[in-house]
């Protein structure tokens, strides 16, 4: 990287301006710590959150539903999550929704005066957050994507990145870390949001950070072919055709047939379900960023079949990431903590995808915990930032190639790992010989790890995006061939069955060579008493 020209010296350093990264910032910002906030776009308008809408976990606080709730979750999860983590997370977003509403978001409200606090308009959230943060005195550094992390040997103490527009790099020095971004799709971008590649998960591993949950990332979405956008729920109103036009499936039973039927041919949809201007009103006012490409495209979904395709969401919602150690989100480094979809959701959705609400209530409160913890940890050690002796942590597609003679070309690598992770012959239809044969090409691409970083700015960013892809897809199949049966989002072909004796969750660690262990996971007797009552 060239000479610094940005040097900050604060408490609390936070990576990511999703809602995550802005809960995070400003509970760390509310315990007295000093923060900064980097994101590699705009606060506000970065993340899946900000162009859309999403709905929100909330259940009242009566003692049998939520109860029902956690259990539902549990046996959906595999009995991967935990029930304590999953009553933290409802009783968390109910005082965090409170907060918003006393922030002026408007919830809409029942004909007896309560607020209705199951949904978030994206964009007028994120603008809400963004001016609230920024009152909390946080420090916002936009487009400025971090890329390497800085430690010594009492763990991270901050980060370096670079400014995309001013191409300045900057550093900033704190006692802890919250790392809030890190969720990777593999470049299946949306409308509005960053491309999201796991940096966040390559950063954390260098600095020695366990990964858990990596198998459980066989999460496609649909999209409008010529668009990106992923918003499936808005297929509850469609009907799906064939390319003559003849229906195959309509409404909710679309979720899950759209990689088997795409197999088969193209496949199209309309949103004639919604047969009424007000259907048709509340729909384009939930999910504006939906009919945007359509609109473009001079589409009617209301009328015309658009082409669908399948759009691979990875870590991102599936359900992996950085392993949580403790209740405020700490991670296996001392001063880094995880929170959104950097951080693995196993405590609270287990094998499965959270979707919209799952996700979006972990986001808030998994960023509010972290926040708070992060905050602690600082102040407990206040002063010791700025004199620590912190060497950088980032390697892979940065440093590594300082002694080559030979130029990383970034985009065929890119190319390279997209054919092993994308198509559904491989990631969805999972098998083992089938993956087994991809591991071994991305294995093989690892040594271009070890070329020159291009000089620019985008090369340089582009350059630590292509080696957090190859490295979270050397993850994903490690942890895939692993885990030797079907578990929520894990599949193999081979092992078509869920064994009760691998109700456990998988712990990876390293990035050259990747090392594997098991975690115990407290519901685990609680499946095999099950499947041994239903033998009998």
């Amino acid at each position: 990287m060239s000479h610094l020209q940005k040097e900050m010296t604060v408490d609390v350093l936070v990576l990511g301006g999703g809602p995550a990264g802005a809960w995070a910032a400003w509970s760390a910002a509310s315990q007295g710590a000093r923060v900064v906030l980097a994101d590699k776009g705009y606060l506000g308008t970065s993340g899946a959150t900000a162009p859309g809408g999403t709905t929100l976990l909330v259940i009242p606080p009566i003692a049998e539903l939520r109860e029902q709730a956690v259990q539902s979750r549990l046996k959906a999860g595999g009995y991967l999550s935990e029930n304590v983590w999953i009553h933290r997370v409802l009783d968390q977003v109910e005082q965090n929704l409170a907060l918003v509403e006393q922030w002026g978001y408007p919830f809409p409200k029942d004909t007896e005066g309560n607020s209705l606090r199951t949904h978030l308009h994206g964009p007028e959230y994120m603008r809400m957050m963004r001016r609230v943060v920024r009152k909390a005195g946080v420090t916002i550094l936009d487009q400025s994507p971090a890329l390497e992390l800085l430690q010594d040997e009492h763990g991270v103490g901050g980060a370096r990145g670079i400014n995309r527009l001013t191409g300045k790099t900057w550093e900033v020095k704190a006692n802890a870390v919250v790392m809030a971004t890190g969720g990777c799709a593999f470049l299946s971008k949306g409308l509005g949001c960053n491309v999201l590649t796991g940096e966040g998960l390559l950063m954390s591993a260098e600095a020695g950070a366990d990964l858990s949950g990596m198998e459980f990332s066989r999460q496609y979405a649909p999209s409008f072919a010529d668009g990106t956008v992923t918003r499936g729920r808005m297929l509850a109103w469609a009907t799906l055709y064939d390319a003559d036009g003849q229906p195959l499936l309509k409404g909710d039973r679309t979720f899950g047939s759209i990689p088997e039927l795409m197999l088969k041919g193209a496949v199209y949809a309309s949103l004639d379900l919604a047969d009424t201007a007000e259907k048709q009103d509340f729909l384009r006012k939930a999910h504006p960023i939906f009919f945007m490409p359509l609109e473009r495209a001079g589409i009617d979904p209301f009328k015309h079949k658009f082409p669908l395709t399948l759009r691979y969401e990875g870590t991102m919602r599936g359900t992996g990431g950085l392993r949580i150690t403790g209740m405020d989100c700490q991670t296996t480094v001392p001063g880094l903590y995880a929170a959104g979809d950097a951080a693995s959701r196993e405590k609270v959705t287990g094998a499965i995808s959270g979707g919209g609400a799952y996700n979006a209530s972990w986001a808030i409160c998994s960023g509010s915990w972290a926040g708070q913890g992060a905050a602690g940890y600082a102040l407990s050690c206040r002063g010791q930032a700025g004199s620590r002796n912190l060497t950088a942590a980032g390697r892979y597609g940065l440093a590594a190639g300082a002694d080559s003679s030979d130029t990383l070309e970034v985009k065929p690598l890119i190319t390279a790992i997209q054919r092993e992770i994308l198509p559904l012959q491989i990631n969805y239809f999972r098998s083992e010989p089938v993956i087994s044969s991809a591991l071994k090409r991305l294995d093989a691409l690892k040594p271009c790890l070890n070329q020159q970083v291009p000089t620019t700015v985008q090369g340089i960013v582009r350059a630590r995006e292509a080696a957090a892809m190859l490295t979270v897809g050397r993850w994903m199949y490690t942890a895939v061939l692993a885990r030797k049966e079907t578990r929520g989002l894990q599949k193999l072909a081979e092992y078509p069955e869920l064994d009760p004796e691998q109700t456990h969750r998988l712990i990876l660690s390293g990035i050259q060579q990747i090392r594997i262990s098991t975690e115990a996971v407290p519901h685990a007797y609680e499946i095999k008493a099950r499947k041994e009552w239903q033998a009998k």
